[in-house]
C-alpha cells in the first residue's frame, strides 16, 4: 500500500496511457470500417486494410508500453538493468510473430490467387509458408542468443551447427530445391498456366494439364502425359499460344513446277483457304475499307526444281488452326490437279548392278573389230 500511495499519480499516468492506446485502438478501427469496408468484409479473407489495421495497432501498444517505463521515474532504472534482456526477449517475439503474420497474410494471399489462376490446389503451397515463417522464427531466435552476452556463445555454436546442416542438407536435395524453386518461378512470372497448348523444345508439344511445384504435367496429342521437372522447362525455349491471345497465323507451303500458271496458283491458294469455314477475318477497318484480302499468298523462294508459295491464313485458336491446315492441304490439292498445276516431285533413274555386268560381259565377247564398227 506504501508503494501505491507514493506513486500513485505515476500509476495514473499509466492508466490513462493505458487506456488512450484502447481508445485511440478503437477510433482507429472504426475509421477504417468506415473509411474502407464493412466489418462484415474483415471477418472473411484477410483484405490489405486489415493488414493496415494490424500495424497500427502493433505500433500503438509498443508506443503505449515505452511511455508506461517513462512514466515511473522507479521504473526507468530498469532499462539500464538486467531486465532490459527480458525487454529485448519480449519484442523480439511479438515482432517475430508479427512478421509471421505478415507473411502469412502477404504470401498466402498471393498464393491464393496463384492457385485459381493455375487451377491448382493451395494447400500445395503451404509448405512455402511453413518454411519461410520457420526461417523467420530462426533467425529471432539467433538474435535473442546474440543479444545477451550469457547465452551468445550458445548463440555461436547454433549457427556454426545450422550452417552445416543446412550445407549438407542443401547438398543433397539440390534438384528437389531446384525444381521447387523453378515451380514458384513459374507461380511468379506465368509463364504458362493450365489449359494452355504449349511447345516446349522441338519435341514435346500439347496442353498443360497440371502444375506443381514439382513438375508439369502435360497431355500430347497422343493423349499422353508427358511429366517434365520445372527446373527442366525454365532451361528451356517455351512457345505458349494462348500467352496474350489464342488466334494463330499458320502458313501453308505448296510448292509448284516451274512450267505452271503462278497467279493462277495463287488464286486457288487464296480462294480455298478464304472458303474454309474455320478461316479468321483478321484484317482491321483501314484494311477492310482498302478491299485487302483475308488471305495473303506470297512467292517465297525459287528452288531446284519448285517455285515456292506461301499463305497466311488465321484461325480462333490452335486446335481450329491444326485441323484447318490439314483441310487446306488436301482442299489445294485437289484444286491444283483439276485446274491443271503441277506439284513437282523427284524423279530417279534405278540401274540395276546385273544389267551393268552383263553389258560389259557382252561388249568383252565382241570381236575387235565389231569393237571398231
Amino acid at each position: 500500500m506504501e508503494f501505491f500511495a507514493e506513486n500513485w499519480l505515476h500509476i495514473l499516468y499509466i492508466v490513462i496511457i493505458v487506456a488512450a492506446a484502447v481508445i485511440l485502438q478503437r477510433v482507429v478501427r472504426l475509421a477504417f470500417f468506415k473509411l474502407f469496408q464493412t466489418e462484415d468484409d474483415l471477418n472473411g479473407e484477410p483484405s490489405t486494410v486489415k493488414l493496415l489495421l494490424g500495424v497500427i495497432n502493433w505500433v500503438i501498444m509498443m508506443t503505449a508500453l515505452l511511455l508506461c517505463f517513462y512514466a515511473i521515474p522507479a521504473a526507468q532504472f530498469l532499462l539500464d538493468s538486467e531486465f532490459r534482456y527480458l525487454l529485448v526477449i519480449l519484442s523480439v517475439i511479438i515482432l517475430t510473430i508479427f512478421f509471421q503474420r505478415l507473411v502469412r497474410f502477404g504470401l498466402g494471399r498471393y498464393l491464393r490467387k496463384s492457385a485459381v489462376n493455375l487451377k491448382m490446389d493451395p494447400t500445395a503451397f503451404n509448405f512455402l509458408k511453413n518454411a519461410i515463417n520457420m526461417i523467420i522464427l530462426l533467425i529471432a531466435s539467433f538474435f535473442i542468443f546474440y543479444s545477451i552476452p550469457a547465452l551468445r556463445a550458445i548463440g555461436a555454436t547454433l549457427l556454426a551447427s545450422a550452417g552445416i546442416i543446412a550445407a549438407v542438407a542443401a547438398f543433397a536435395s539440390q534438384h528437389a530445391l531446384a525444381n521447387i524453386v523453378s515451380g514458384v518461378f513459374i507461380v511468379i512470372f506465368k509463364p504458362f498456366r493450365v489449359d494452355d497448348m504449349i511447345e516446349i523444345g522441338a519435341d514435346i508439344s500439347g496442353k498443360v494439364e497440371d502444375i506443381t511445384l514439382r513438375h508439369t504435367v502435360i497431355r500430347n496429342f497422343e493423349n499422353r502425359r508427358v511429366i517434365i521437372p520445372n527446373s527442366t522447362i525454365n532451361s528451356e525455349t517455351i512457345v505458349n499460344s494462348h500467352l496474350v491471345e489464342e488466334k494463330i497465323c499458320i502458313h501453308l507451303e505448296v510448292g509448284i513446277s516451274y512450267d505452271s500458271d503462278i497467279d493462277r496458283a495463287m488464286v486457288i491458294m487464296q480462294t480455298v483457304s478464304e472458303r474454309h469455314a474455320l478461316c479468321l477475318d483478321n484484317r482491321d477497318d483501314e484494311k477492310k475499307a482498302e478491299n485487302r484480302p483475308i488471305v495473303n499468298v506470297r512467292v517465297i523462294a525459287l528452288t531446284d526444281s519448285a517455285v515456292i508459295l506461301r499463305a497466311w491464313v488465321w484461325a480462333r485458336n490452335a486446335d481450329d488452326a491444326f485441323v484447318m491446315k490439314c483441310d487446306l492441304l488436301k482442299l489445294v490439292k485437289e484444286e491444283f490437279d483439276r485446274q491443271g498445276v503441277e506439284i513437282p516431285f523427284p524423279h530417279r533413274t534405278l540401274v540395276y548392278k546385273k544389267d551393268v555386268l552383263d553389258e560389259r560381259s557382252r561388249l568383252m565377247e565382241r570381236s575387235p573389230d565389231e569393237n571398231k564398227t
